[in-house]
């Protein structure tokens, strides 16, 4: 391996020399100049990994000669040396995209570290990471097989998805294989888990998690305030990962106040987990209360045309009728422009409801269209596409608005996705739904192991379109694939991500909340 290469610019660098022997010691080469002009023909000349800059030389600044070196090569790092310790010279530096800054005197062992920190800095975060997951597998495995509570698995979907964040980043894929199958252990035992207690859960919420159509009622009804508008954010489709992504960008701007989870409703599909928020029902009750407006699986039409209804009757039956409040959907990028344009005219509402289904759309596009399919290929890759949409997107543009003004900010979301990798066969009629992770029907013929079964959808508290029907949802990774044309159907959808069935990334479900900084 090459020598790590370093430039050392300073008038009087004959200062330094026990600190570019001990580099030297260390295994490192130097090359010292006492000016800024010789800083740059060394630089245009040869291969420097990094950049000593004394600040105060005669000839060029260091900060002039920066701003040359930048222009030259912006990968190699550079870091200012200097006596002077005034604000107005480091605001300069960063300014100058200066990659570090030290005081003098400084130490050798400084000097050392510094190099380490960008030169070695990979290297040493993949060693260490790698070490500590080692260290923590044997714990979160056994942590797992402990009979976890709904908020233990919570935490424990938290600390997975940290795990896989941190991993992700090394080039060592081993690791990265070994969280992989530990997480689908994971959801081995909490598919498990849930089928033990979902049912007990959506009949007796005083034992349960919040689940979705409680959302508002246990926690956004109750962060209301007469003082400021709430602005509530649902992100179609947006996993714990994608939230704690696209959080890195929301806290520029804004303070994480709080960061919690509910549970999905099951199916976790759009049209029962989001309506059951914004109605504050469960399907079965929709159904009930509202039925020239709830749209069962077999019916034509989309089924989630009705959430403004849904929303104002929840607010009139649990809330105050009186607040003033408003709804948006976001489906295109000329809507999401519409909102930014109006977003003053909404801050006379005590509460505004805004949802954008950009990552909906994402994931049935990675299903369908080739581009896509190579862009997201992975999680890792769905990730940065979801934050890379982010990071250019109106609802960006929104929430930096409103950044600078007296509101409460919540954002959360209806349900996941989880990335599919193993089919299920599975028979049924015609008017059996197409969803790959549950099925609703008469006469339904699966491979009992591999679903959880509700015989009679009113003990979920879903409706029940005929006498015999059945709902059964994916467990795991898992998703269905009818007989005819099975090979052609499993190489299309395996490796898409997919939703309606029991998952940590499907039920468990990122609420944030935030205040202006």
């Amino acid at each position: 391996m090459a020598k790590t290469y370093i430039l050392w610019a300073d008038d009087e660098i004959e200062f330094f020399k026990p600190h570019i022997l001990l580099l030297e010691e260390r295994g490192y080469k130097v090359k010292t100049v006492n000016n800024g002009n010789d800083a740059v023909d060394a630089f245009r000349n040869e291969p420097f990994d990094l950049v000593f800059l004394d600040e105060n030389m005669p000839g060029k600044t260091g900060l002039e000669t920066l701003s040359i070196l930048k222009s030259i090569n912006p990968t190699v790092p550079n870091i200012l040396v200097t006596k002077n310790e005034e604000e107005h010279l480091m605001e300069d530096a960063i300014g100058a995209k200066i990659d570090d800054y030290l005081i003098k005197p400084v130490n050798p062992k400084q000097i050392l570290l510094t190099i380490k920190k960008f030169t070695e800095n990979k290297r040493i975060i993949s060693e260490k990471t790698s070490m500590a997951y080692q260290q923590e597998f044997r714990n979160l495995a056994e942590n797992l097989n402990n009979n976890l509570n709904y908020q233990e698995w919570v935490e424990a979907y938290k600390q997975i998805i940290y795990w896989e964040l941190s991993l992700e980043k090394l080039e060592d894929e081993s690791m990265h294989e070994i969280l992989t199958m530990q997480k689908s252990e994971a959801n081995s035992i909490f598919s498990k888990f849930i089928e033990k207690n979902y049912l007990q859960w959506i009949n007796n919420p005083e034992t349960a998690p919040i689940l979705s159509h409680q959302l508002f009622k246990k926690k956004v009804f109750p962060a209301l305030s007469t003082e400021k508008p709430t602005f509530f954010f649902l992100i179609d489709n947006l996993r714990y990962d994608q939230w704690r992504q696209i959080n890195n960008v929301i806290t520029d701007y804004f303070r994480l106040e709080e960061e919690a989870s509910y549970y999905s409703i099951l199916p976790t599909a759009t049209q029962y987990a989001r309506n059951a928020i914004f109605s504050g029902l469960t399907p079965l009750e929709m159904e009930k209360r509202f039925p020239s407006l709830w749209q069962n699986d077999e019916d034509e039409g989309g089924k989630n045309m009705h959430e403004d209804k849904f929303l104002a009757d929840q607010i009139k039956r649990l809330y105050r009728p009186e607040i003033k409040h408003s709804y948006n959907k976001v489906l295109t990028l000329e809507q999401g422009r519409d909102v930014f344009d109006n977003v003053a005219n909404l801050m006379k509402n005590d509460l505004n409801v805004l949802v954008y289904n950009f990552v909906d759309m994402l994931s049935h596009a990675r299903t369908d269209m080739a581009m896509i399919r190579e862009l997201a290929n992975d999680e890792a890759a769905y990730r940065s596409l979801t934050l890379s949409w982010f990071e250019h997107s109106p609802l960006l543009d929104v929430l930096k608005w409103l950044s600078q003004k007296n509101v409460k900010v919540i954002i959360t979301t209806d349900h996941g996705t989880i990335r599919v990798k193993k089919p299920s066969k599975i028979v049924g009629y015609r008017e059996t739904n197409t969803n790959l992770r549950y099925k609703q029907g008469r006469n339904l013929n699966y491979n009992e192991k591999e679903v959880f079964t509700i015989k009679n959808p009113h003990e979920a508290q879903l409706p029940k379109l005929h006498v015999s029907s059945t709902f059964v949802f994916a467990k795991d990774d898992l998703y269905f694939v009818y007989p005819n044309n099975y090979n052609q159907f499993v190489n299309y959808y395996n490796g898409t991500f997919q939703h309606g069935g029991i998952s940590l990334e499907e039920m468990i479900i990122p609420y944030a909340t935030y205040s202006p900084k």
